[in-house]
């Protein structure tokens, strides 16, 4: 259990582990905001108090990635099913669009654009159930191409780009929902990039956009909802409707967590800590073995099988049983998969290991 809080350690893909000490300023300033006499739940978005809590996530999000100037950060609902369809709608402008498929969600989003254009399928790691990226140093990208598309970090497979495709000069857009804030990020190499932030920095509920404002467009098709227009959004500082309010003000708070600790450098020198105790361990395991090859290794999630159904479930049963919890892989792999976020602790990933380490002695001869 963790701290005085008889927390367990949470290793759920998302909804995911948060930073206690975001927890605890969220908690106690739950029933009276800064002396606003009033919780941020219950505030008008269209009030100072809340005009300064988004402005103040912005500025410390675009500080923390160093945002160009010619980008816009936008606030959404929806999370990445909904940009499956805002990204080609907004973006299509020849009709053509490229999609490497490197997992389900990349799968999905290029399902979901081909009712907008001409999408092509350029490169894909299907033929071996997503276990690894492709090579994207020379890919056929189409020469009309729109842009680009990719899921950076697959959650499920847990595989991530270590090299970004060579997209010869088309406008790159990543699906970074499972890897944003994990490390530091060169937003000039993309046109656009958007997250979910419920896995690495925040609730469930908010969707952040990054863009860069000359595909922000005007000449959209007439049948595009206005909600679905980036545009909609960026001309009123993502508060055209009412936003995921609370939802914004936990982020703001991770914000701030990661730049008291040291910002994205220090971030990924801990990510990196953190995925060597476990991958370390699984290349010396007799029991347990990873699923992913070696050069596409995500450092947020860790798939691993020990071969059995049978121990993969008694697995997952003592480790609930020891507050490990949410190992459970997805259905397409099996076996199991801890998502060691930026908010999961050093000592977490030890507890873990050390779990895994047991189980390997009293269990290895049953195979």
């Amino acid at each position: 259990m963790v701290n005085n809080y008889n927390r367990v350690y949470n290793f759920s893909a998302g909804p995911a582990v948060l930073p206690v000490e975001v927890l605890e300023t969220a908690r106690d300033e739950m029933l009276n905001y800064q002396n606003s006499g009033m919780s941020v739940m219950e505030m008008s978005h269209r009030s100072k108090t809340y005009d300064t809590i988004i402005k103040t996530a912005e500025k410390d999000l675009r500080e923390l990635i160093n945002v160009p100037n010619n980008y816009k950060v936008l606030f959404l609902q929806g999370g990445a099913h909904l940009q499956f369809s805002m990204v080609p709608i907004n973006l299509l402008k020849n009709g053509v669009a490229d999609y490497i498929v490197t997992g389900q969600w990349a799968k999905k989003a290029y399902i979901e654009a081909q009712k907008y254009g001409k999408i092509n399928k350029i490169a894909t790691s299907e033929d071996k159930n997503f276990s690894y990226i492709p090579d994207c140093s020379n890919l056929d990208i189409t020469p009309d191409a729109d842009y680009v598309y990719i899921c950076e970090n697959n959650t499920i497979y847990g595989t991530k780009y270590k090299t970004l495709p060579n997209t010869k000069g088309k406008t790159l857009v990543s699906d970074m929902s499972s890897c944003f804030l994990s490390e530091p990020i060169d937003i000039a190499k993309y046109g656009l990039i958007y997250a979910g932030v419920q896995k690495n920095v925040g609730p469930a509920g908010v969707q952040i956009v990054i863009i860069r404002e000359d595909l922000i467009r005007e000449d959209l098709p007439s049948w595009c909802p206005t909600m679905l227009k980036y545009k909609t959004h960026a001309d009123n500082d993502s508060l055209y409707n009412t936003p995921p309010a609370y939802g914004i003000y936990i982020c703001g708070l991770v914000f701030k967590w990661l730049k008291k600790i040291g910002g994205l450098e220090k971030m990924k020198e801990i990510n990196e800590q953190k995925a060597k105790i476990l991958y370390d361990f699984l290349d010396s395991s007799k029991l347990f073995k990873g699923t992913v090859e070696p050069a596409s290794r995500s450092l947020m999630n860790v798939p691993f099988i020990t071969g059995s159904d049978e121990l993969d479930k008694k697995f997952i049963e003592e480790s609930a049983k020891k507050g490990l919890v949410q190992l459970k892989g997805h259905r397409t792999v099996g076996g199991m998969r801890a998502s060691i976020y930026n908010a999961m602790p050093i000592k977490g990933v030890e507890k873990l290991v050390e779990f895994m380490a047991n189980f390997e002695k009293e269990n290895y001869k049953l195979l």
